[in-house]
């Protein structure tokens, strides 16, 4: 009989899932300058963000990244690009993250690959499920793919719904900041410095 996920399990993913990072700030963002559709597109977005990161872990991949120097410059740096990118437009309120009152289906399309790329283009998370998963998989596990992906797919959950709780808090509030000048340009101030500030971080990251 296959064991339940643990409680240190659950624990410790909600721990990592709550802690501020890329992917909150971009559905905060993504709340405060659309609206709740936005933020439950982008927090399903940054969700999918995860895939690659878990598949590379489970099939250790992610090895590659940990031992070559090149890789995970590589990927480092141009994560680091996008998130200046992303301060950018920020600023400029151009793409996904300027303010309207309406999301269409373009706009939710742009919204989605934004927040997947985000994910996508830090290779600190390869790494860290890399470490993390095998932790929770018993030594005599029989089916330790199959549990890892059963772990992964609980990770997922609890990050979308974290995500989207993340995410209607800052469109809840939406409509008082939006009415307010002063208030949406430090709001895109805010998150560019952010921004900014995370890509600083991913790019003195050592593996």
């Amino acid at each position: 009989m296959r064991a339940a996920v643990s409680i240190d399990f659950l624990v410790t993913s909600l721990i990592v899932v709550v802690s501020p990072g890329t992917g909150v700030l971009y559905t905060l963002a993504a709340g405060l300058s659309r609206g709740s559709r936005a933020s439950v597109v982008a927090a399903f977005g940054c969700t999918l963000g995860i895939v690659p990161h878990m598949a590379a872990a489970i099939m250790g991949l992610a090895a590659l990244l940990h031992t070559s120097a090149l890789a995970f410059q590589t990927l480092k740096y141009l994560g680091v690009a996008y998130l200046l990118y992303m301060a950018w437009t920020a600023l400029r309120e151009r793409g996904a993250l300027r303010v309207e009152k309406e999301v269409g289906a373009r706009s939710a399309a742009q919204v989605i690959i934004s927040a997947i790329l985000i994910n996508i283009l830090n290779p600190k998370l390869s790494i860290f499920f890399f470490a993390f998963l095998p932790q929770f998989v018993s030594a005599n596990e029989r089916h330790p793919l199959s549990r890892m992906l059963e772990l992964s797919a609980v990770f997922m959950l609890l990050t979308f719904a974290v995500f989207v709780g993340y995410g209607l808090f800052a469109a809840s509030i939406r409509t008082h900041v939006i009415a307010r000048p002063r208030v949406l340009t430090w709001m895109r101030r805010t998150f560019a410095g952010a921004f900014i500030a995370l890509g600083v971080k991913l790019a003195l990251a050592d593996r």
